[in-house]
């Protein structure tokens, strides 16, 4: 992929290197308790507890200290290539929500980070993988994942790999915009463990798809191999190939984000149209 030289988002977060020690001295438990009383009380008892709540807060900025180590030239390299990346995505969606009359394209935040962050959606380690937080719109990635895509699923690799990847959440964001997540969450709710599982799979699809849609409007900073190395990492992912590399059988009913076919089709779909209206995964795959 074509990148350097080219801008990068002003929407990336690069936490890696941090390093938070110490404990903070109230939890989350203890500030869940005075707001409760806030809410409760509020008049003059609500104002003799707000300063407590004041006071919790400074602790907790107090006891919180951050070491931040020199990021290597290559970790430089990696920050610089997923701003380029993420700045394609928002050219891409920009025009996209314009021309299909979607509204605004709201812009989401990518936190880079090493070993563990905190989000709106809870901790999580870099066992997570890459992922998308709803509740406060942000992609999360640390990059050592990629590594462990070639070493242990077999992926190519590649710069358009991480590129695939990085699309693929930016689709979670756009099911968010459009109200997609939001309705398979309802319906999840109502359905058994084995159709809430075929709504993630439809869903997952649907973000392929829109992986497919970005690269198809993004073609001029395409290179020769790169949609070779995007098919590889969604072979790689597809809970048929992730099952049976990690227990040696496969049980469909429990696929919660498509088979490494389904994955592949449905980003080359995607790629193939660049029309947002051929990404009806959920007739697909419910019907």
């Amino acid at each position: 992929m074509k990148w350097q030289g080219r801008r990068q988002s002003d929407n990336l977060e690069d936490r890696r290197g941090m390093n938070t020690k110490g404990k903070v001295a109230a939890g989350g438990g203890v500030v869940a308790v005075v707001v409760v009383l806030l809410q409760l009380f509020g008049g003059e008892t609500g104002k003799q507890i707000a300063p407590v709540l004041e006071q919790i807060n400074q602790a907790q900025q107090l006891t919180k200290q951050v070491e931040q180590r020199e990021l290597t030239n290559e970790e430089k390299v990696m920050g610089n290539f997923m701003g380029t990346v993420l700045a394609d995505t928002e050219n891409v969606w920009n025009q996209i929500f314009r021309e299909y009359n979607l509204g605004d394209y709201k812009e989401p935040r990518m936190v880079l980070f090493t070993d563990a962050v905190s989000t709106a959606c809870g901790n999580a380690s870099s066992a997570s993988g890459p992922f998308y937080c709803p509740g406060d719109q942000k992609l999360y990635m640390d990059l050592t994942f990629f590594d462990e895509l070639k070493t242990r699923f077999g992926a190519k690799g590649g710069d358009f790999a991480i590129a695939y990847v990085t699309a693929h959440e930016i689709g979670h964001h756009i099911q968010t915009l459009l109200g997609t997540s939001h309705k398979v969450r309802q319906l999840q709710k109502q359905s058994n463990q084995t159709e809430a599982n075929r709504l993630s799979v439809a869903q997952e699809l649907q973000a392929d798809f829109y992986a497919g849609v970005w690269a198809h409007h993004n073609k001029k900073y395409l290179q020769a191999g790169d949609i070779e190395e995007a098919m590889s990492a969604a072979n790689a992912v597809g809970d048929d190939a992730i099952q049976r590399r990690t227990r040696g059988s496969v049980n469909s009913d429990s696929f919660t984000h498509g088979t490494s076919e389904q994955r592949m089709e449905w980003f080359m779909k995607g790629y193939n149209t660049g029309d947002i209206r051929n990404g009806d995964t959920f007739s697909a795959i419910l019907n």
